[in-house]
């Protein structure tokens, strides 16, 4: 335990090498700093990360037709496949008992919107029920599509929240009719999507109807499959890359597309992305730990310094000390409360500039891959533990050879 003597001690000998003290902490304060700005910066790049992954299903399969760009069977290349209802229900067929989600869409872009005096260019798509959790959107007001509207060809549809305010203002949509492209849907709901403002300005039709009143026949754009869950990511990835090196080769045999003809069907498979960007940002975070703990190793190695050269200049006084009867542990305690008081006061003003720069600056960074840097206050708070353990074995080596000193010698010293 301190007591007034001791912390009077610390004191004075911090007082009689300010400059040296001062730029100590200054050393051991920037690096605990660094390291707590990297850790955030860190976790702001994996919360960005899981907030692209939060657009749409957890493992989601998507699958689009191309150009072909190899002869097969007498076909030339350059031709453009173009899926149909049939690619779609073979594909849930076949593949019906590995399936969690499936859907098929109709895309169309730049419709015009039509409700009253107000209107608007949006996307709609021409989709089946799974589709709300395939693009894992909230439904705010009323509902999402059913079976039922896609077995009668009901027109009715789902808006993004960015229509609804457009085209009805405050004015509940629920029940009235918009016009799409000159063809009335009745609005059943309205949705919000995770990735904002450019997905919540579209519509969602059933697939069914738009193929009949838009003249799309039995025409798809893209297929959507999610797998059921499975409890290792191994075993996930490997049912994940067979199912779609298996569907491609189902769609590229009924579509007459040679099997190693990578233009004419598509494929992109969310669950290797996953593993792709996590470890990439276990990297990232990896590095800025690396970069962060060398400078605070930089700032310890100075506190180990600072106390060589007071033990340096103290010699005399220490062999007074040692010849009044100090012990050697008393010499090293002393020592090492000057170390620690260093450290601990520097890793204070380090670790507090840091969260502050961290809640005030962090808000600030608006950025689709970045999001909310942050930092556990119980890592920050063991990252300031570990490094006072540091700075007290920093002083040691220092300590200790203070406390080998002989009197004799000490008192000669000049």
């Amino acid at each position: 335990m301190f007591n007034i003597e001791r912390w009077q001690e610390i004191f004075e000998a911090i007082s009689k090498n300010r400059l040296r003290t001062f730029l100590t902490g200054i050393s051991v304060a920037s690096g605990i700093f660094i390291l707590v700005i990297l850790l955030g910066a860190g976790k702001g790049l994996q919360n960005g990360i899981e907030k692209q992954f939060e657009r749409d299903a957890s493992g989601l399969i998507q699958v689009w037709s191309g150009t072909t760009t190899k002869e097969y069977k007498g076909l030339n290349p350059g031709r453009q496949i173009q899926f149909r209802n049939s690619d779609y229900s073979q594909s849930v067929q076949k593949f019906d008992d590995k399936l969690e989600l499936r859907s098929a869409s109709y895309d169309f872009w730049g419709a015009s919107f039509t409700y009253g005096k107000e209107s608007g260019s949006y996307q709609y798509k021409g989709v089946d029920p799974d589709y709300a959790a395939v693009e894992n959107i909230t439904i705010t007001q009323g509902r999402f599509l059913n079976s039922n509207d896609l077995a009668h060809n009901e027109k009715v549809a789902a808006i993004g929240m960015k229509i609804k305010t457009d085209l009805f203002k405050e004015k509940d949509p629920l029940g009235e009719e918009i016009s799409i492209n000159n063809v009335n849907f009745k609005v059943i709901g309205v949705f919000t999507d995770p990735g904002g403002e450019r997905e919540e300005a579209r519509a969602y039709l059933p697939k069914t109807t738009v193929q009949r009143a838009y003249g799309g026949g039995d025409k798809i754009s893209n297929l959507f499959f999610t797998l059921k869950k499975t409890d290792n990511y191994d075993e996930a990835l490997a049912q994940s890359e067979k199912f779609t090196s298996d569907l491609k080769a189902l769609l590229q045999s009924k579509n007459m597309v040679a099997p190693d003809d990578d233009g004419g069907i598509n494929a992109y498979n969310s669950v290797k992305d996953v593993k792709q960007f996590y470890d990439l940002n276990l990297y990232i975070r990896l590095f800025f730990w690396w970069v962060g703990i060398c400078t605070i190793i930089a700032g310890v190695v100075g506190v180990s310094n600072i106390m060589l050269i007071i033990v340096k200049e103290r010699t005399k006084e220490i062999g007074i000390r040692k010849a009044l009867g100090a012990s050697p542990f008393s010499i090293i305690s002393m020592i090492l409360h000057e170390s620690i008081f260093i450290t601990t006061i520097a890793g204070f003003v380090g670790l507090l500039a840091s969260l502050l720069l961290l809640e005030v600056v962090g808000p600030m960074v608006q950025s689709e891959y970045f999001q909310n840097p942050e930092v556990d206050f119980n890592v920050a708070l063991s990252t300031l533990i570990l490094l006072v353990f540091a700075g007290a074995l920093a002083g040691f080596f220092p300590a200790y050879r203070a406390a080998k000193i002989r009197p004799i010698v000490a008192l000669r010293d000049e």
